[in-house]
């Protein structure tokens, strides 16, 4: 087994992971693979493109020599039936915070907006027929998954964003949420732990809409913000317009430490059927009139669509998975989340995720360089 030096991602990696607990240690019998040696194996061969447990298995085969440089795998690739059986009993929870460590460890970590959305897992249903839906907690800065919460069977997003509020350091940070956070309770926790809001409102909150667009109809815009983005064939410009004066905004006191009412024109123009689109949106935030900083804030939140959920979806293909057990894919979910945000961190060939992918499994010295050892 290669030494490997004070910064290498073996020792990342054992140094990360002391904490997750190895359900294997309650069962009898030998245990061939430590657990890092199964990580690592799983983590290399996703980065490389390789994702159920039988290309994984096939990925370790090839490339056991390699592998062989960090870890003994004095019994070879494990199967991908053990593969199978661990992820299917390590608890996701634990396993997240592993994985958050070792991305923080190896990763710069700049969560000045940190967005909460939720993604449904499309072709899985709990034994209640239930659809699994996973909310996540994403830096929109260097595109880092910082936690994520299960929303279990009959309750919804509003329900899971304080216990996933409650797993992260949120201080200093701004807090981005579509409308289905937008409760009052919500607020008042992120603002109880030191951060900032901007919520979407829409018609779950029918009062609190027309008040603010009561607002935007009479009273005075104090800050105005105009940002301009070209690029994939259109041109968007998005008009950012704040309002200090809640005076027709009823039982404003009750959202905690309510500060401004914001209104988003967006426009888009597609220069291939030379069509516009325009679009009204509204937030409120804990944040001071501050207009391009909250332009910039709700820009950043989609991208935990573009830049996440969208990568799950077609990179990944994760609504099309073969696993069939809940808590392996929970676990799935998080590797991706990880393999997403190194794809992502790795600047010397600016190329596209899935020619990255490409490049890790023919390139071990590539694959040294994602995966930071």
């Amino acid at each position: 087994m290669t030494t490997q030096g004070p910064d290498s991602g073996q020792l990342l990696i054992n140094n990360c992971f002391t904490t997750l607990n190895d359900p294997r240690r309650t069962t009898r019998g030998n245990i061939k693979y430590s657990l890092e040696e199964l990580i690592f194996l799983t983590l290399s061969a996703v980065v490389s493109g390789f994702q159920t447990y039988e290309l994984i298995q096939g990925f370790g085969e090839e490339k056991l020599n390699w592998l062989r440089k960090f870890y003994p795998y004095k019994y070879g690739i494990p199967s991908h039936d053990t593969l199978g059986k661990f992820y299917s009993r390590i608890k996701p929870k634990e396993f997240a915070k592993c994985l958050i460590e070792f991305t923080k460890s190896i990763a710069k970590h700049d969560s000045k907006v940190i967005a909460l959305d939720g993604k449904t897992i499309k072709g899985f249903l709990t034994k209640d027929g239930y659809p699994l839906h996973i909310l996540t907690a994403f830096c929109t800065k260097n595109g880092m998954s910082l936690g994520e919460e299960t929303v279990e069977k009959k309750e919804n997003e509003i329900t899971a964003i304080p216990r996933l509020l409650d797993l992260i350091c949120i201080k200093d940070c701004i807090i981005t949420i579509d409308a289905m956070g937008c409760q009052r309770a919500i607020a008042k926790k992120i603002r109880e732990n030191d951060a900032d809001y901007v919520l979407q409102v829409k018609k779950n909150q029918k009062t609190l809409l027309e008040n603010i667009e009561d607002s935007f109809s009479v009273k005075k815009i104090e800050v105005t913000d105009l940002n301009i983005d070209c690029g994939h064939g259109r041109i968007e410009s998005r008009k950012c317009s704040v309002i200090t004066d809640l005076e027709f905004v009823d039982a404003a006191d009750k959202w905690k430490d309510l500060q401004t009412i914001i209104k988003i024109e967006s426009k888009v123009y597609f220069k291939k059927t030379k069509k516009e689109t325009i679009s009204a949106r509204f937030y409120i935030s804990s944040l001071s009139a501050e207009a391009t900083l909250l332009n910039h804030s709700i820009r950043s939140h989609w991208a935990i669509e573009n830049n996440l959920h969208w990568n799950l979806d077609v990179i990944f293909k994760e609504d099309h998975q073969d696993k069939r057990n809940k808590t392996a894919i929970e676990n799935a979910n998080l590797i991706a989340k990880f393999a997403i945000t190194m794809l992502d961190h790795e600047k010397s060939m600016p190329k596209s995720k899935n020619r990255k992918r490409q490049k890790s499994f023919s390139s071990d010295t590539y694959r040294e360089l994602i995966l930071k050892v």
